[in-house]
């Protein structure tokens, strides 16, 4: 294999399987200096163990960069997203996908600075997170180099990599006999699960595989209600308690979590072309959904709200897809957030056994009147004779048309 020239490289670095091997092999393969990145997404237990193992593997401790960026994660990149209420193809929270701009902002930064020729990562040939690392990058550092090592080797197959590691001395975790481990990836909004029994998609997703959830069956038998506070359509308190946007996330994923909230099982539609079954945990990013389209539901303009419904689904597009650093990206976002000016208020939802249920929704800045909406006596309010015309208008080219096939 022929490889280009490369002095030092910064790796998006987990410290699991892959990035473990994919580490060792950039030292082999290309002989060069490997800088470690880890990004601290809230997945927690992950970090420290990734700084050791790196240690373990003889990269210096000035070259392992570990960051908490939860913060920055939820207030950058998740909430502008929710202020969307973006899913991809109905369903998904896209957990996975929205990740993946901030890591590659890191990567070029961390690069910059250390003097590094190029970047790596462990996404599969396969997989959307190439696409989403290299876009990303590519749009921030138009001239860095990207080592895709999956791309390149000859390990093509998870149990090949086991193989690589046991010879190599790479210690792995979670290792289930000599069955490679679930496919995950873990961040503040969600874990991603792919790979081993879920391969065939008419098969349950094993209940041990659940981490954040409890089984709806086993949540509790009384509702837990939760109160929400919006500002211009971003979380800030939980209950009445002022919350940083990570906090706001971790509180909702531990509710949400508690009463069997989040878990979905999909196969979805691949960038690159394939159909991929994968299943998700998205406790707080749930309730999240559907308590902003509850307060935008009060407090948004009926044509604002279905123009910002249109949009929605081409704006997910674009971020599953890796296109988060394009310019029609940053200009629906500029829509998106616009629209959120008034929507401010509270929410209140019931959770309750894998339900999240809006029973309340209030704003100094609704729309909805009581004076109008009434079934009662409305005082003149609305005048009721009026929709006699409106209908008529409305029915003109519906009448013309059944008149003129019939006469024809």
């Amino acid at each position: 294999m022929t490889t280009t020239s490369v002095d030092k490289v910064v790796l998006a670095y987990s410290g699991g399987l892959d990035t473990s091997i994919i580490l060792r092999w950039l030292q082999e393969t290309y002989g060069c200096e490997v800088v470690t990145f880890t990004a601290d997404l809230g997945q927690g237990e992950e970090v420290e163990p990734a700084r050791l193992k790196a240690v373990q593997m003889g990269v210096p401790e000035h070259d392992i960069h570990i960051e908490d960026l939860r913060e920055e994660f939820v207030a950058d990149f998740v909430y502008p997203m929710f202020r969307a209420n973006t899913i991809y193809e109905g369903e998904y929270l896209l957990g996975t996908s929205i990740a993946r701009p901030l890591i590659a902002k890191r990567l070029v930064e961390i690069a910059a600075a250390s003097g590094a020729d190029a970047i790596s990562h462990g996404a599969t040939g396969k997989g959307n997170d190439q696409v989403r690392f290299e876009l990303g990058a590519y749009a921030l550092a138009p001239d860095i180099k990207v080592i895709a090592p999956w791309r390149e080797w000859e390990l093509g197959s998870r149990e090949s990599l086991m193989a690589y590691a046991a010879e190599h001395d790479i210690p792995i975790e979670m290792k289930r006999g000599t069955k490679s481990p679930f496919s995950m990836d873990a961040n503040l909004l969600h874990i991603s699960y792919e790979g081993g029994p879920l391969e065939d998609p008419f098969t349950e997703p094993p209940s041990e595989m659940w981490r954040w959830s409890v089984s709806p069956e086993q949540a509790p038998n009384e509702a837990t209600y939760v109160d929400l506070t919006y500002r211009q359509g971003d979380i800030v308190a939980v209950d009445g308690r002022q919350l940083s946007p990570a906090e706001v996330l971790t509180s909702l994923n531990e509710l949400g979590g508690a009463n069997g909230v989040g878990r979905l099982d999909i196969v979805e539609n691949r960038y690159v072309g394939m159909k991929s079954r994968g299943a998700y945990e998205t406790p707080g990013g749930t309730i999240m959904l559907r308590a902003h389209r509850a307060i935008e539901s009060i407090t948004l303009d009926r044509e604002v709200a279905h123009l910002k419904d249109e949009l929605m689904p081409r704006y997910a597009e674009l971020i599953y897809n890796g296109y988060w650093w394009s310019p029609e990206r940053e200009m629906l976002q500029v829509a998106i957030d616009h629209s959120q000016q008034h929507v401010n208020g509270d929410v209140r939802v019931k959770l309750y056994k894998g339900n999240v249920d809006v029973v309340g929704r209030r704003s100094e800045d609704s729309l909805f009147d009581e004076r109008i909406a009434t079934f009662e006596e409305d005082e003149g309010a609305y005048d009721q004779a009026d929709a006699e015309g409106f209908i008529k208008l409305n029915a003109l080219r519906l009448r013309t048309l059944t008149a003129k096939r019939r006469s024809s």
